[in-house]
């Protein structure tokens, strides 16, 4: 098994995409809209992946709900955004955290019905004024608690739904002024300033995985961004203190730059356990299959944990989607 997890071209699996993935096993996959046509389809692509697999395996998707779903409708419901859940927060801080929680549940419900076992959520980067509209109302707010607490309500709803959630991005991305998608940000606030943005997720370290932040924060370290920085990921795994699964933001992302081995070497040899590529390119997923040593130990005992993480309860999905939701609107 190497330490990636890939993207896919289309809607079913290719041959080429099958002998690769074949041959190098990767830890899993994401999907994206591309990969997505109807509820039938889309269960028949996440069997024939576990098939390939020959082992229950992270499939991942990013569901935030607002403008970041790949499952949309008429086949699937809209989920709000972060900015919804912030708003309500400042109301009434509890019924907020409740139709948090009740949200990612019905989420998970509806991921795991179609053979998707982890949500690239939750988003805990503090929103900040100065900050780029990439994450914008994505946030769960501006203030570091309330962003916890409803990152907290958000991982409960998804592993009572059976998925395991993602937070992210590590250590944070919200006054970041420039799109990791475009260019490399480059944040120059102080070490006393950033303690704001590492806030939720010290206090949701615990949580089992992340995904690191493709910004450079010159305070931890002015040559690498978060990604690549060894420095970086060892102030993530002991000051903030995570100690689960940590992968990489998509490596096609032009924050990064250099050949797709290199990019996913560097990842890994910075501290990322995983390499994530996202856009379904043969030839870019095989020269990091090409690149990748097999996963490490310490790789595969957190990738085991953060699947084990996420338990769906005895109820059938349905069951737990018709519950999710009505206590949802009743909210």
């Amino acid at each position: 098994m190497i330490p990636a997890f890939f993207g896919l071209a289309g809607t079913v699996l290719g041959e080429a995409e099958r002998a690769l993935f074949r041959s190098a096993d990767p830890a899993g996959y994401i999907l994206f809209a591309r990969n997505v046509e109807s509820p039938e389809q889309l269960r028949a692509l996440t069997a024939s992946l576990t098939d390939l697999a020959g082992r229950d395996l992270p499939i991942l998707i990013d569901q935030e709900g607002g403008r970041v779903a790949r499952l949309r409708p008429p086949h699937w419901p809209e989920f709000p955004s972060g900015a919804v859940f912030d708003a309500l927060y400042r109301r009434a801080p509890v019924t907020a955290i409740e139709a948090c929680r009740l949200n990612a549940l019905a989420l998970a419900t509806m991921l795991r019905e179609l053979g998707i076992t982890v949500d690239c959520l939750p988003l805990l980067d503090v929103r900040d004024n100065g900050g780029h509209d990439i994450i914008g109302d994505r946030a769960l707010g501006a203030e570091p608690m309330q962003v916890a607490a409803l990152g907290r309500a958000t991982l409960d709803g998804l592993r009572q739904g059976g998925v395991c959630g993602v937070v992210k991005h590590i250590p944070g991305h919200g006054r970041a002024a420039a799109d990791s998608h475009l260019e490399l940000p480059v944040v120059e606030a102080s070490l006393e300033a950033l303690e704001r943005d590492f806030e939720p997720f010290r206090r949701l370290a615990a949580a089992p995985m992340a995904m690191t932040a493709h910004v450079t924060y010159t305070a931890l370290d002015p040559d690498n961004c978060a990604t690549l920085s060894p420095r970086v990921i060892e102030f993530i795994r002991n000051d903030i203190g995570f100690s689960g699964l940590l992968m990489s933001d998509d490596l096609g992302m032009k924050a990064l730059s250099g050949d797709f081995g290199a990019r996913a070497r560097a990842a890994l040899a910075a501290g990322c356990d995983i390499a994530l590529h996202c856009s379904g390119e043969m030839a870019e997923m095989e020269a990091i299959a090409a690149a990748l040593d097999p996963i490490s130990q310490a790789g595969r005992r957190r990738l085991d944990a953060a699947m084990a993480w996420a338990g769906g309860g005895d109820k059938t999905p349905m069951t737990r989607w018709a519950e999710a939701r009505d206590r949802l609107l009743a909210v």
